[in-house]
């Protein structure tokens, strides 16, 4: 499959899986968090698919590409420990953390694999 988009990418429907499923079990939690918590974990899980699609227009360039997709990695990590402090606070359940830190885990993997080797991505400039 050639990849047109940032969403063909499956380190980006991981992404953007998790950032839902984060959405939805959020909604439960308590009313004093909806500043705090809820709006941090909600934000920096969706920034890892926002900080993809701005990683992939800048493919021309690889300092960039990679300063974007090492931005996708540090909001993975700070979902990460929202994950642990809504656990921790009693807001999820063991299950609901094993399987979303798990997901979260693999999204890491995966960026730090494009970090890592960024080739495979990049546009190459036309040679006439």
């Amino acid at each position: 499959m050639q990849l047109r988009t940032a969403k063909d990418l499956t380190v980006y429907v991981k992404a953007y899986e998790l950032a839902m499923a984060i959405f939805e079990v959020s909604r439960t939690f308590p009313s004093e968090e909806k500043y705090a918590l809820t709006s941090q974990i909600r934000r920096s899980s969706r920034s890892v698919c926002l900080n993809l699609r701005e990683a992939w227009s800048k493919r021309r360039y690889e300092a960039h590409f990679i300063s974007k997709l090492t931005d996708c990695d540090g909001e993975n990590s700070e979902t990460d420990s929202s994950l642990d402090f809504a656990f921790d606070c009693g807001y999820i359940t063991d299950e609901q953390h094993k399987n979303l830190t798990e997901l979260n885990r693999e999204i890491g993997r995966m960026l730090g694999s494009m970090i890592n080797t960024p080739d495979s991505f990049l546009i190459k400039p036309s040679k006439n």
